[in-house]
Formats: C-alpha cells, structure tokens, sequence
C-alpha cells in the first residue's frame, strides 16, 4: 500500500491523493482512501481494535492532491466547523488547452446540481435552488499546448472548478464530463489540489501543507519544475 504522507501529528494526518482513490466508499465497493489510511495508522502506531479516522473533507475521485483527514473526533468537529466558517484555504492548479478570457478573474456563477447525472451547471444568474459558486483564477504557466491555472476556491460546491472553469471555455484537461475532448491516461483530469491553509485546531498554529503533482504525468512535471524556476 504506496499512501504518500504529506502532514502527520497526533491530530490530523494529510494524503497526497492519486487521480483514481475515492476518499470515502460509494457503490463501486472500491476500497477508499479512508479506509488505507486507516490500515496505515493501525499497522504504524500498532493499534488494537478500531482506528478513529475523520474525513474533513473530499476530492472528486479523479482529482489527485492534498486530502487532510482527522485523527480525532476534537480535531474532526473544530475543522469542521473551520471549513464551514471559511477559516481554511484551498488552493488547486488545473491544466487547461484554451486561454482564459483573462489572465487574472473572479468567476461567479450560481450552480445547481443534477445528481441523476453527477453533474453541475453553472449560470449566469440566480435561479430556484441554485448555490452561489465563486473562484478566483490566475494564469501561472503555459507551455506550447496547454496552461497552468492557480485557483482559489471560495465556495464548496459540487465539481465547482470544473463546470465554472468549462463554462468560460476551459474545461479541464482529461475531464470528458465538462467537455474536453479526450480522456487522460488513467482516466484523472488534470485538477490537483495543490495547497490548504489553516491554523491548526489544537496548536493553534499556522499549517500549510502542499502536495507535489503527480509523478508520473510528464506535462505536471514539467509545469512544476518550471514553477520551482
């Protein structure tokens, strides 16, 4: 079991999260992300009986990056409630073909969730039962093909940077649900949950924990050592 361990201490424990892990189990039966963290923790620490594991919060299953998850029920309520309250910063990286109409912008849109088809559609204007959705995006790197943005997500709504960032005309690169035009080897899309910020529930200090992009994806790599310049 290959977990990649970004941030570890007694309350909280970060994973750098593949393209293809779920977080928590779904119908599929796979064994999810929460579950091999588990193990992780039982074997390492040798427990007995039951391992206490709180998920914060999730990735899309084929978004790789950081994924932070509680290892107290103390550390669970107060990110919780963090994550409710706005306290924390998410921070991802998408690779998209098409420029953005600008370099720099603020995209906001309301959302509404068609959950037959596990999808969301961003519009313009408010309507029954949408959900405000707002970004910031800006362009960080482009190579002959493709471009690298940096986004700030400032709500947490469903697939929200894929279907905000399609609906400006840049799906994401692999994501054939937002309309790209194929798939990526392995079946992720190039959304990578880059950076979270927060100050931590029981230190009381400030944590930033960054995931490395995936490794075996040479268009990441070669955006990443051009951002390490």
């Amino acid at each position: 079991m290959d977990l990649e361990v970004l941030y570890e201490d007694n309350h909280l424990i970060a994973i750098n999260k593949t393209g293809s892990d779920l977080v928590q189990g779904d119908e599929t039966g796979d064994e999810p992300l929460s579950d091999k963290v588990k193990t992780y923790l039982k074997k390492k620490y040798n427990k007995p009986g039951d391992v206490f594991l709180g998920v914060v919060h999730r990735l899309d299953r084929p978004v790789s990056g950081v994924v932070l998850f509680a290892r107290t029920s103390k550390a669970l309520s107060r990110m919780n409630k963090m994550f409710q309250e706005k306290e924390v910063k998410k921070t991802y990286w998408a690779v998209v073909k098409n420029l953005p109409p600008q370099d720099e912008d603020v995209l906001h849109h309301f959302m509404l969730k068609d959950s037959n088809k596990n999808k969301s559609y961003a519009f313009p204007k408010k309507r029954l039962g949408a959900k405000e959705a707002v970004l910031k995006y800006r362009l960080i790197s482009s190579t002959s093909n493709y471009h690298l943005l940096e986004v700030d997500l400032q709500t947490g709504r469903h697939h929200q940077i894929r279907s905000q960032l399609a609906k400006i005309g840049c799906p994401i690169k692999g994501d054939l649900k937002y309309g790209f035009s194929r798939s990526n080897k392995g079946g992720g899309i190039s959304l990578h949950a880059r950076r979270i910020n927060f100050i931590h529930p029981v230190k009381q200090e400030p944590v930033t924990i960054e995931a490395p992009v995936p490794k075996d994806d040479n268009l990441w790599q070669e955006f990443e050592n051009v951002m390490k310049g």
